[in-house]
């Protein structure tokens, strides 16, 4: 007889979710039909039973039962015939088995409406997994969607994406069922005993993976990063490690449920991706994703404190913010070129700046300066910048303000001013002043 028991039981209680299994289960007028040493429904109750009894003592395990197909005769029709037979609680391997002793196949196979209903047979729980294992032996009979419930049913975040194990389907029929979940072709009885072991093992335990990050040479040697896992059907977040070397220096275990697939973002600068993940249960899996990095130190010149000074970095060519860094500070970015628009007065625009792989990229800019104005009145000013024999505005004072201090980098400017009172172009004031590294300037109106 098989044994379960789930891989993280060495961690405590409260952080293992508990594994609730609804199964699905066919009663249908077809499940009478001959199937190797007897018929469908006899050996599906037999071997189900058998599982059941493995499953009795596995802890943080529940277990539920629903039928179809199996309360109206048919003819005529009944779609809506679906029941759930056994609810979840502790210890209902027995009330399943003793509810399956008393099947009799009978009607019809509305397998979308069990799966729609089935939404309702998972009581609210916050640390759960939902799992549906459906075991039929044909296809939808009525008029739903037994895939487009399916997902919805993933989306919503009510289940995870199902097991499907077919019992002697032909080559057609399997098809429809690979958009319902996992699908498992039980070709014989020997082949559906094993196939729902495997179901039970991989819908029990998580399984392993590392993510490579590959620097330019291809060596997963990028580390530090926090990495997002989300579930690639319903978008939702399942997981977030912080990426790490292990004591060896290789990248470190995690451990997954292998059931779904998964869009994996590293939150480098910018951010990298793999954008379909599907892990083999029971199999460990490596995701390699390129990441290669290096750094960009922003300087101040000089000595002393200086107010913080920002610049933005966007990757070249872009008008997208891709981060706001301060200066005498240091960022790992992704290898390639940026563009930096430093927030001093005036703006300093720095374009393809090259990151390269392990390699400390440094810009310095002077440290500036500052000025004093002092305005006989409130009026309307501006300081411009000399360059080139042109003016290149730099900001506008305020026009409340009698006396304001900017800092600017080295150059030399020209402070245009008017009184607000002033009603006569005449009476506009202009002053000249420099402005060296970390020097300081008054001017008076």
């Amino acid at each position: 007889m098989a044994t379960f028991s789930l891989q993280a039981q060495t961690r405590k209680d409260q952080d293992i979710p508990t594994t609730r299994i609804l199964f699905v289960f066919d009663g249908s007028q077809s499940m009478f039909g001959s199937w190797q040493s007897g018929k469908k429904i006899d050996i599906a109750k037999r071997l189900l039973s058998e599982m059941l009894d493995s499953l009795k003592y596995v802890d943080h395990l529940q277990l539920a039962l629903r039928v179809y197909g199996h309360q109206k005769p048919y003819p005529p029709q009944d779609c809506d015939d679906t029941k759930l037979e056994v609810p979840f609680g502790g210890n209902t391997a027995d009330a399943i088995k003793k509810r399956l002793q008393t099947i009799t196949p009978s009607g019809t196979t509305p397998i979308s409406l069990s799966l729609e209903q089935a939404a309702n047979d998972f009581p609210a729980c916050g640390r759960c997994r939902n799992v549906i294992i459906l075991i039929t032996d044909g296809i939808e009979e009525c008029s739903g969607d037994p895939c487009a419930v399916s997902m919805m049913l993933q989306e919503k975040g009510i289940i995870l994406k199902p097991f499907v194990i077919g019992i002697g389907l032909g080559v057609d029929l399997k098809k429809s069922f690979e958009c319902v979940g996992n699908f498992y072709d039980a070709a014989d009885e020997k082949t559906f005993k094993n196939v729902l072991g495997i179901v039970i093992s991989q819908a029990l335990n998580n399984t392993t993976a590392q993510v490579n990050l590959l620097d330019a040479s291809g060596n997963p040697t990028e580390t530090d990063v926090n990495m997002t896992f989300y579930d690639l059907n319903t978008g939702r977040i399942r997981y977030n490690f912080m990426h790490t070397m292990n004591h060896r220096g290789n990248p470190d275990t995690l451990t997954i449920d292998p059931l779904g697939s998964y869009r994996v973002v590293v939150h480098t600068l910018p951010p990298v991706k793999a954008d379909s993940v599907t892990l083999t249960p029971g199999k460990h899996t490596i995701i390699p994703i390129d990441a290669p990095q290096g750094y960009l130190d922003l300087k101040v010149g000089g000595t002393g404190d200086v107010k913080q000074i920002k610049a933005i970095v966007r990757k070249s060519g872009e008008t997208k913010t891709l981060h706001v860094q301060q200066f005498n500070t240091r960022e790992k970015y992704i290898t390639g070129l940026y563009d930096l628009e430093i927030l001093t007065l005036p703006r300093i625009y720095q374009e393809k700046v090259r990151i390269s792989q392990s390699h400390t990229t440094t810009l310095e800019i002077p440290r500036p300066g500052l000025v004093t104005i002092v305005k006989p009145s409130r009026g309307y000013g501006s300081v411009y910048l000399e360059k080139d024999n042109e003016l290149q505005w730099v900001c506008n004072l305020e026009t409340d303000l009698l006396k304001e201090t900017l800092a600017l980098q080295p150059g030399n400017y020209r402070v245009i001013y008017r009184s607000i009172n002033s009603k006569q172009t005449l009476n506009t004031i202009e002053q000249f002043f420099r402005i060296d590294s970390g020097s300081s300037v008054p001017v008076k109106l």
